[in-house]
């Protein structure tokens, strides 16, 4: 999602450390994550170049744990260069994220299925993950244009292999009746370790399901899961978002609070990021763990508008308020596992995206997350 603003620039890269016990109720076998530490900050100014492109975007990132690299994708729709993602290296072994240990490698470009770069305006690329050998990329479409979603697979050299087929009750209509809202879309994408389910989510709710958050509630998005080897979707779940931030005045303003990335622990656990926004409260970023276990299946619904009542959604619960970090927080939109560290615990990447503004900057945060086995 773009268009956020930002009322504090700070241009500098520092190191902070903080600590959030998370102490998991032994009956709450749903659950898996018992400890995040908060291990640095890096500052990207907006204009930085790299090889012919400027970095910028960044609304996804993804972890190659047998090339040791991330790529990131840029939701950049080929105006300033071509849709395209980034590979980076960072290095946590030393238990700190610092800039001087962050290095882009490479940039590659995504090409459509006549292998050329994707024309300007025609994509909103919001999400990436790693499949092992290759990418999935999706992107949100731009409703006003007509310009519907997508999930597709590339190689790692971009070229396009697959596509995946996206429900129709996701797809607008002429009427403006059903469907993605615009610029609240697919922006998260995420793959289960064992590589059987692939998850994306909608940012808010379709137009059948409900409305985008108020003061009052959140919005209820569906997330959605694929079977990966055959690329069919297979099973949808309803995830309600936090409202928005208290303080927050809607009336005739920019305001949001949406689901920005998900990351799979395994099957039915989840990593997903909220992201809010308003010209009082700024930008408010938390971190939730889900459970699919207890939530009901909803893809042969057409709407929840009249039965959200009836429906168990995800279970959530939060397991850090960003706010608390005590530090200057941008347009957080990307979030990935990392490598493995050390005390049993592993890396965990969250990214923001500047929106090509000169008020924001790219921020990339690192964590030390420790989940343990819950069966």
């Amino acid at each position: 999602m773009r268009k956020l603003a930002k009322a504090t620039i700070f241009i500098v890269c520092f190191f902070m450390a903080a600590t959030v016990a998370i102490w998991v109720n032994q009956s709450a076998k749903s659950f898996a994550v018992t400890k995040i530490d908060f291990i640095g900050r890096a500052i990207f100014p907006t204009g930085s170049p790299f090889q012919g492109t400027e970095i910028g975007g960044l609304s996804g990132i993804t972890y190659d744990a047998d090339k040791q690299v991330y790529y990131a994708i840029s939701d950049d729709r080929s105006s300033k260069a071509p849709a395209r993602f980034y590979t980076l290296k960072i290095n946590l072994q030393s238990g700190k994220l610092e800039k001087e240990k962050i290095t882009f490698t490479g940039v590659t470009t995504l090409l459509d299925e006549k292998g050329k770069s994707f024309s300007e305006l025609s994509l909103d690329p919001e999400g990436i993950v790693f499949t092992g050998n290759s990418v999935f990329v999706s992107s949100e479409g731009d409703v006003d244009r007509n310009i519907n979603p997508f999930i597709k697979e590339f190689s790692l050299d971009g070229k396009l292999m697959k596509t995946l087929a996206i429900p129709e009750l996701f797809l607008p209509d002429d009427k403006g009746s059903k469907g993605i809202r615009n610029n609240l879309s697919f922006e998260s994408l995420t793959l289960t370790p064992d590589r059987k389910y692939l998850f994306t989510a909608t940012e808010n709710a379709l137009v059948q399901d409900g409305a985008v958050p108020s003061l009052e509630t959140g919005s209820p998005c569906r997330i959605l899961r694929y079977d990966a080897v055959s690329g069919n979707p297979e099973a949808s779940f309803l995830y309600i978002t936090e409202p928005l931030p208290a303080g927050a005045n809607p009336v005739g303003k920019l305001t949001s609070n949406g689901l920005v990335d998900l990351v799979a622990i395994d099957d039915n656990r989840l990593l997903s990021l909220e992201r809010a926004f308003s010209l009082e409260t700024g930008v408010t970023v938390k971190l939730f763990e889900i459970s699919l276990e207890k939530g009901d299946r909803i893809e042969a619904l057409e709407s929840l508008k009249s039965r959200l009542r009836e429906v168990s959604p995800a279970q959530k619960r939060l397991l850090l308020d960003l706010e608390t970090l005590k530090i200057p927080l941008d347009n957080i939109e990307g979030l990935t596992f990392g490598p493995a560290l050390a005390d049993a615990s592993r890396g965990l990447i969250l990214l923001s995206d500047n929106n090509f503004s000169p008020l924001q900057e790219t921020q990339i945060l690192g964590f030390q997350i420790k989940v343990q086995k819950t069966s």
